[in-house]
């Protein structure tokens, strides 16, 4: 079993989106970890893939109803995730993390 370390600005990241979406509609930001949690489990599951985008830093998609990209990085068994953000922000917000 892979271990999975996020990271605590990849910690931030996650709970500002929670709560952007929480405060849209109430159980909204709910839907919106559950959503990430499958996109987790997927990645544990098969890490390798998703496509490589900076320095061995890859991106798995959460599904379209919510438009986000988990950034994470594989060290033998173990996953470190460095990101999650918005597809439309500036990918520069990342590349200092990974």
């Amino acid at each position: 079993m892979k271990q999975v370390i996020v990271r605590p600005a990849a910690a931030a990241d996650i709970d500002d989106a929670y709560q952007w979406y929480e405060a849209q509609r109430p159980g909204l930001g709910e839907q919106f970890l559950v959503a990430l949690n499958a996109t987790r489990d997927r990645v544990v599951e098969q890490p390798e893939a998703y496509p490589v985008l900076q320095r061995a830093t890859r991106r798995a998609l959460i599904p379209k109803r919510f438009p986000y990209g988990l950034f994470y990085r594989v060290y033998g068994d173990t996953i470190v995730i460095v990101a999650c953000m918005h597809e439309t922000r500036d990918p520069r917000r990342w590349h200092g993390r990974s």
